[in-house]
């Protein structure tokens, strides 16, 4: 059985699909968090928000109902169908330092019941950790996942090798260059949620960037990020899966979830959203409920707007419009900002995935200058071969010449006014100065890659400043 597919794809992000004994999951998705003992949305009910598959805590289960977990299996325990990923008490180890169960037990455990997705007892290294802890709980992690693979080999489970390494991103690599050699069907990221939780996206985004350039087109699974604000930038990062406690946790403290960060219910007027719950009952109704009903709507609603963005992200892919998606919501918060940025140092590897054709160019702002598509057009202007001795270029679409010089982009040929992605582009008619500058430096490369032909350069008065170094060919006019 072919466990993974590729769908379609757009910048890293890509639709996925993962069979599972279970069951097909398509990504990106998340899966939500379930607690067997603390019975609050039920994974059946879970399919109205749009879950294909769950995730529970292997350890939680071992400690609480051992016993029938192993005669009913794990799906009859959480009264469900869709495949279900168990956690293997990582979590409780980082929290409480220690559980009372080794890695060969716990997987063990996961086998005998039936686990979908099966998880090694993993070391959590927090961030910022001294590089020898780091690297320490780093060779306990592999030696484990070693332990973990020869015990599910004769499984139908999928494996889980979670990438550990701190916020060293040379370990980071390490952990999946070794998690590959071992052999996984999919690679978690873990212990980020202290970088979720302090807002330190620029340092999340390069954690997921060094995993992805390493893991290469498997799949990856983000551990502990499950707030909706965050999607559309993962997934362009290369993420496939999240999974969620969010929705419930955010409910009992009547925090209310949206694309753009997290609400108070205490101050909301009017819900920001026609979801089921937003549709029927107004903030001042969920803030006189008793707790347990109000808990209960909230997380609801945080479900609902956390599936909608998944279908929002994985649209934008189909249309090749995620690079535009991102940048949109990383202006919600500077420190995503900052983060999405990061991509200007890993320009390669984001080209590597990206698909060279699209439908169209929409410039959204500054960010925008940092898509592959802008780097390829500079590339491809330098293998051109002209005829002409002198050529005309000019930023007059209304004047008859060789080439059109368009922000970001640079010299356009006419011939390709009508082609992606310089011609299809949807540029305003007043942009950042970058914008200018990024053409002017595609321009000057042009000129300078052209020596023996003479070009005649008219512009507004806009480009004059990033003009001024025009090598001997280049004659500039400025228009009137």
């Amino acid at each position: 059985m072919q466990k993974f597919e590729i769908v379609d794809k757009d910048a890293m992000g890509r639709i996925c699909r993962i069979e599972t004994p279970h069951g097909r999951i398509e990504t990106p998705t998340i899966l939500p968090v379930i607690n067997p003992n603390i019975p609050f949305i039920s994974p059946n009910e879970m399919r109205k928000f749009g879950a294909e598959a769950v995730i529970t805590n292997s350890y939680i289960i071992y400690r609480t109902m051992r016993e029938k977990a192993i005669e009913e299996g794990v799906h009859s325990i959480l009264n469900t169908d869709m495949p279900v990923m168990t956690d293997s008490g990582s979590y409780q180890l980082m929290v409480y330092g220690d559980v009372e169960i080794t890695n060969a037990e716990i997987v063990e455990f996961q086998k005998a019941i039936e686990s979908d997705i099966i998880v090694p007892l993993d070391i959590p290294t927090p961030p910022d950790a001294e590089y020898s802890t780091a690297l320490n709980d780093l060779e306990i992690t592999l030696e484990r996942e070693r332990e973990a693979k020869r015990l599910v080999s004769e499984s139908n489970s999928l494996l889980a090798l979670p990438i550990q390494g701190s916020t060293h991103p040379d370990l980071r690599r390490i952990s999946a260059s070794e998690a590959k050699k071992i052999g996984g069907d999919i690679y978690p990221i873990g212990a980020v949620v202290p970088l979720l939780d302090t807002y330190r996206f620029k340092d999340l985004a390069r954690v997921i960037l060094e995993v992805r350039s390493v893991v290469g087109v498997e799949p990856i699974h983000l551990f502990g990020c499950g707030h909706p604000m965050l999607f559309a930038m993962a997934v362009a990062l290369g993420c496939d899966l999240f999974d969620s406690a969010a929705y419930a946790l955010y409910a009992k403290d009547d925090r209310y979830l949206t694309v753009y960060g997290t609400k108070k219910l205490s101050e909301l007027n009017y819900f920001p959203c026609k979801c089921p719950v937003c549709s029927s009952y107004s903030p001042e109704e969920v803030r006189r409920m008793e707790k347990v009903e109000r808990e209960k709507l909230i997380a609801q609603h945080n479900l609902y707007v956390s599936f909608q963005e998944i279908e929002t992200v994985k649209q934008a892919i189909k249309e090749n419009s995620l690079f535009e998606l991102v940048e949109k919501r990383v202006r919600a918060h500077p420190n995503l900002l900052a983060g999405w940025r990061l991509i200007r140092e890993y320009a390669e590897l984001i080209e590597r995935s990206d698909p060279k054709i699209k439908r169209k160019f929409l410039y959204t702002g500054l960010d925008s200058i940092y898509r592959p598509a802008v780097k390829r057009h500079g590339r491809a202007l330098l293998n051109i071969k002209w005829d002409k001795e002198e050529l005309v270029i000019s930023t007059d679409f209304g004047m008859l010449a060789d080439l059109y010089l368009r922000p970001v982009f640079g010299p356009v040929p006419a011939e390709m006014l009508e082609t992606y992605p310089a011609g299809h582009a949807e540029i305003p008619d007043e942009v950042e100065r970058e914008a200018i500058e990024s053409a002017a430096e595609n321009l000057l490369n042009f000129l300078k890659n052209n020596p023996d032909k003479k070009f005649r350069i008219y512009v507004s008065e806009v480009w004059v400043d990033h003009l001024k170094n025009l090598p001997p060919n280049g004659e500039l006019n400025v228009l009137s």
